[in-house]
């Protein structure tokens, strides 16, 4: 059994112009210990699939359907009690933007001591030296003077290592990374996924890292699972989809990154613009950006294994294409 199973996850948003479907019929699983990458242009539901999860959907937005299993355990329609417990001690979430973790107002060790006591009936004494400890994990030096800091005090990648230490004091099962470097230089950015990758190792703990960064997928995810319009278009073993992509979308996201254009050349980009996710049919959603669409492309489009995959049992490779890049699928 995975660690987390998501079958057919639908979130909607009322607005004055109707019902927008961010998460369209989503199925994902991640096992424990896995990397996951999700990944995919603004606006495809990579961020309102990650706050499903973790239930932090509000209205005006609702879960209209579908399954979210955690360890088993089924987590729509639970109460909120039940949510509050396992949100910051069996799942965790790390924000893009450091400061919606952190209060400005507030020492860093109130805040991160009232992370652990709001889980466990410890001491101040003992939760105290557990945030050093995760602040040292993640190369934050002095950590018991550091502690007695505000926010301000530290800089952006500084605050975004505190951010990830807080989700990591409870030793989570599962971590949910949004785009959490994505304001940072290369430098810090590059010592934050080298980081994360060990402490996901030691701990045995599972990861979604959302982003749009391709480049940071290559090195940190073991599969990868590329979002289109709220849906997945294309999942599987991260070196088969990135080197062999067989969704036209995940071909037009690798040939629009600049490293894969030859120097001088005009860089190459997906036509048009993704569609309106307010009555968006059953159809493949990329079919009017498509260089390959037919149309009997118009018709559902489920996500199916990949035709001549040689991808292991336990991680199929899959695509959401009635006529996928066959001949670019043998890695």
């Amino acid at each position: 059994m995975a660690l987390l199973e998501i079958n057919e996850l639908r979130t909607e948003f009322a607005t004055r112009d109707g019902v927008l479907t961010a998460v369209n019929g989503v199925s994902l699983r991640v096992e424990a210990g896995e990397v996951l990458g999700l990944v995919g242009e603004s606006g495809s539901g990579k961020s309102v699939t990650g706050f499903s999860i973790i239930g932090l959907i509000d209205p005006p937005g609702r879960i209209a359907g579908g399954s979210i299993r955690f360890d088993g355990e089924e987590l729509i329609g639970a109460p909120e009690e039940k949510l509050r417990s396992i949100r910051g001690r069996r799942i965790a979430m790390i924000f893009q933007d450091p400061m919606m973790t952190l209060n400005p107002v507030l020492r860093v060790d109130t805040q991160m001591i009232e992370a652990i006591r709001a889980h466990e009936q410890v001491s101040e004494q003992t939760a105290r030296a557990r945030c050093c400890e995760v602040l040292e994990r993640v190369g934050i030096a002095s950590p018991e003077q550091r502690l007695h800091q505000y926010p301000h005090q530290f800089s952006g990648g500084m605050r975004q290592r505190v951010a990830i230490a807080i989700a990591l004091l409870n030793r989570p099962a599962l971590i949910i990374a949004d785009e959490p470097t994505t304001a940072l230089d290369v430098t810090v950015q590059g010592q934050i996924l080298y980081e994360m990758q060990e402490l996901v190792r030691e701990s045995g703990a599972a990861l979604i890292w959302i982003t749009h960064d391709l480049a940071v997928v290559a090195g940190l995810a073991n599969r990868v699972a590329v979002m289109y319009a709220g849906r997945v278009v294309e999942d599987g073993p991260v070196d088969m989809v990135l080197d062999a992509p067989a969704h036209p979308y995940t071909r037009g996201l690798l040939e629009s990154v600049p490293a894969n254009n030859p120097p001088g050349a005009r860089l190459r980009q997906i036509a048009g613009m993704p569609p309106s996710l307010i009555g968006l049919g059953e159809g493949c959603a990329f079919f009017a950006r498509c260089d390959r669409a037919l149309e009997s492309c118009r018709q559902p489009v489920p996500l199916t294994p990949l035709p001549g995959s040689t991808a292991p049992e336990h991680a199929p490779r899959l695509v959401r294409c009635l006529y996928p890049i066959n001949e670019m699928v043998t890695p």
